[in-house]
C-alpha cells in the first residue's frame, strides 16, 4: 500500500446522516446532524449541553493548504499522511490542559476517531485572535518597511528579525468580511486594534464589552500554558492564532469557549529551541512548508500578493510537489505531535473506512 492510500484527501462525501449541505473548509468538513440524532447522542452519551443543542461531526482531512491554496504531490499524493491525526491529537492535548487549569471549555464533546470530533454548535467571535512572542512573519515585514504601529500597538526601535519581544503582544485580525465598522476595511483578515473591537464589540459578535477582557485572558493564559509545555520538549512557541465562540452550557447560558484548533503546526509557528540558541531557525510547523514554496517558485510575489490570486491558484493546481517534500512535512507534523502528546501517531491504512465504521457501529449515524 502506498503512502497516497493512507491520505484522507476528500472528507465531504461520507454517508453521514444529515439534512443540511456539508460545509467543507480548507482542511475540515462539518456534517450537521439531524435534530433527532443530536438529541439521541446527547441522551446516550450524557453530553453536558441542553437537549436541543445542534451537534455536528467535524472530520479533518490530510489536505495541506498554504497561501489560501490547496497543494498536492506527485504519485497521486493529495495530502500529507498523518497530518490530520497529528493536528487533532495536538489540539486535544491542549484543550485538555486548558480545562485542567480552569481556563475554558472547547466545542468538542466527543472524539470517536483520531480524525473526528463531535462538536456542539458555536457562535464564533469574528476575530482571529493572534498572539506573538517574537517578531517575525507579517509583523517583521511591516516593521522592516518602517511601520512602528501594529494593531494599535507602538513597537520600539531597534528590533531585529526573529528576536524575542519584550512582552507577548495580542495582534487581532478580522475573521471574515465585517461591514459597516468605521476604520475597518471590508475585507477578510485585516488587522484591527483593541480600540476597534471595544468600540464595536457587538459587530465582532461579543456579548458584552467585558468579554473582550475575558477573551484576552483566555488567549494569553492559553498561550502561556502551551509555551511552558513546549519549552519542556525544547520547542519555542513563537506565535499562534486562537479562535473563540459562544456555546450554551447545560443550563442554557452563553459561555465563551476555545474553538477550532489550538497550538497546532497549522495555526502556530514553533521553533526548535536548541537551533534558535545557535542562531538558526528550524520550523516545526507549516511555516516551513510556506518557506519551501517561497523558495521553490521563481516569483515568490505570486504567493504573497493577494492581487495575483489567479496566478497563485494556477501554481497550486498545475504543480505537483515531489513526494519527499510531502513526506518531510508528514515527519514534521507527526514528530511534533508525538513530542507534545507523548503518544505515537499511527497512520491509518484506510482512514475513510475506519471513520465510517465507528460512526455506524458506535453512533448509528450511517444508514
Amino acid at each position: 500500500m502506498s503512502f497516497a492510500d493512507k491520505v484522507l484527501a476528500v472528507n465531504d462525501n461520507l454517508p453521514i446522516r444529515t439534512d443540511l449541505p456539508v460545509h467543507s473548509g480548507k482542511v475540515r468538513s462539518v456534517y450537521w446532524l439531524t435534530k433527532q440524532d443530536s438529541r439521541r447522542l446527547i441522551e446516550e452519551h450524557n453530553y453536558p449541553v441542553p437537549m436541543d443543542t445542534p451537534l455536528a461531526i467535524m472530520l479533518i482531512s490530510d489536505r495541506i493548504s498554504a497561501f489560501d491554496c490547496i497543494w498536492h504531490g506527485e504519485q497521486g499524493m493529495q495530502g500529507v499522511p498523518g497530518k490530520g491525526a497529528a493536528l487533532n491529537a495536538i489540539s486535544n492535548h491542549w484543550f485538555g490542559l486548558f480545562k485542567e487549569q480552569g481556563l475554558a471549555d472547547s466545542h468538542i464533546l466527543d472524539i470517536p476517531h483520531p480524525l473526528v470530533w463531535i462538536v456542539q454548535k458555536a457562535r464564533p467571535v469574528m476575530i482571529e485572535a493572534i498572539c506573538r512572542q517574537y517578531i517575525t512573519g507579517s509583523m517583521w515585514r511591516a516593521y522592516e518597511k518602517g511601520e512602528r504601529e501594529f494593531c494599535g500597538i507602538r513597537l520600539e526601535e531597534g528590533l531585529s528579525k526573529d528576536s524575542k519581544l519584550a512582552n507577548i503582544l495580542i495582534t487581532p485580525s478580522t475573521k471574515g468580511v465585517l461591514k459597516g465598522i468605521e476604520g475597518v476595511p471590508e475585507a477578510d483578515d485585516v488587522n484591527v486594534s483593541r480600540q476597534d473591537i471595544a468600540d464595536n464589540f457587538a459587530a465582532f459578535n461579543f456579548n458584552s464589552a467585558d468579554d473582550i477582557r475575558l477573551y484576552e485572558k483566555l488567549l494569553t493564559e492559553g498561550f502561556g500554558v502551551i509555551s511552558q509545555a513546549l519549552a519542556k520538549v525544547e520547542q519555542i512557541f513563537v506565535d499562534t492564532k486562537f479562535e473563540f465562540g459562544y456555546v450554551k452550557d447545560v443550563n442554557g447560558k452563553d459561555k465563551l469557549i476555545y474553538m477550532d484548533e489550538v497550538g497546532t503546526p497549522d495555526s502556530s509557528r514553533i521553533w526548535d529551541a536548541k537551533q534558535y540558541a545557535q542562531g538558526k531557525i528550524v520550523e516545526n510547523s507549516k511555516e516551513g512548508f510556506r518557506q519551501l514554496l517561497l523558495n521553490h517558485f521563481p516569483d515568490p510575489d505570486i504567493l504573497l500578493n493577494k492581487e495575483r490570486m489567479n496566478e497563485r491558484e494556477a501554481l497550486a493546481r498545475d504543480n505537483a510537489l515531489p513526494v519527499d517534500v510531502l513526506m518531510d512535512i508528514s515527519n514534521t507534523y507527526t514528530q511534533i505531535a508525538e513530542k507534545i502528546t507523548g503518544q505515537k501517531i499511527t497512520l491509518s491504512d484506510n482512514p475513510k473506512e475506519e471513520v465510517i465504521a465507528v460512526l455506524r457501529d458506535k453512533y448509528q449515524l450511517i444508514d
